[in-house]
């Protein structure tokens, strides 16, 4: 009989999501201060189109080993976490047990509930109760390193092909306004999509994104210019 392979939980599908949108969102950036800066000091479409090239296949490389490197420390300290509370357990349970109640008196709820309802968790799976409340994470619950990997390797290029095409296909004369207008529109959305999954304030998230955007276009730019 085939194992059934277990499906991916709300939390572990959001982080890929997460890795996809920040992947996109470094992307428009990289490549968008790339392809500014060389037009900056170059006018060869040539010249431009290769360094966005050059960006997009070395910042891919580097944002799916970087995901997959961070998802996997994140991994190795929650285990860490999980052998720290089963030796806790062995050598003092009530301590942990008194810990969890306490924090749930802490909140507000009264302390005969806040009993009861640590007994009934601490006595289906103690390892799993203390190390939701004192670490903050569920256990069992991790983030594919190859999924999160993988989806930073397809939305980073994914967002670093409207930039270079901005810059590539449109007219000499206004190719820059043009690029910072596409790369302005695709942050707006991208930044929007993060505040959401981060649950932040959408438009400070927005507005953020968009500025740093700018920052980076208009830093690049004015240092290619300067090499001209």
């Amino acid at each position: 009989m085939t194992k059934k392979k277990k499906s991916a939980t709300l939390a572990e599908r959001i982080n890929v999501l997460r890795a996809s949108v920040m992947g996109a969102n470094d992307g428009i950036l990289s490549v968008a201060g790339i392809v500014v800066g060389v037009a900056g000091a170059a006018t060869s479409s040539f010249a431009i189109f290769i360094s966005g090239i050059a960006g997009m296949i070395a910042g891919t490389v580097s944002m799916a080993m970087g995901e997959y490197v961070s998802v996997n420390t994140q991994k190795d300290a929650q285990r860490k976490a999980i052998e720290t509370q089963t030796v806790a357990l062995d050598n003092d349970y009530d301590s942990e047990y008194n810990f969890v109640r306490d924090k749930y008196v802490a909140t507000g709820i009264k302390p005969e509930l806040a009993d009861q309802a640590t007994k009934e968790m601490m006595a289906e799976d103690p390892v799993k109760t203390t190390v939701r409340e004192r670490f903050g994470f569920n256990v069992g619950e991790y983030t594919n390193p190859f999924s999160a990997a993988i989806a930073s390797m397809i939305s980073f290029p994914t967002g670093s092909i409207l930039p270079l095409v901005s810059i590539s296909l449109l007219p000499k004369s206004w190719r820059i306004a043009g690029t910072f207008v596409a790369v302005i529109i695709a942050l707006s959305i991208t930044g929007y999509v993060a505040a959401i999954l981060g649950n932040a304030d959408r438009w400070h998230g927005t507005r953020r994104n968009v500025i740093a955007g700018i920052l980076t276009m208009l830093v690049t730019y004015g240092i290619g210019h300067l090499f001209a």
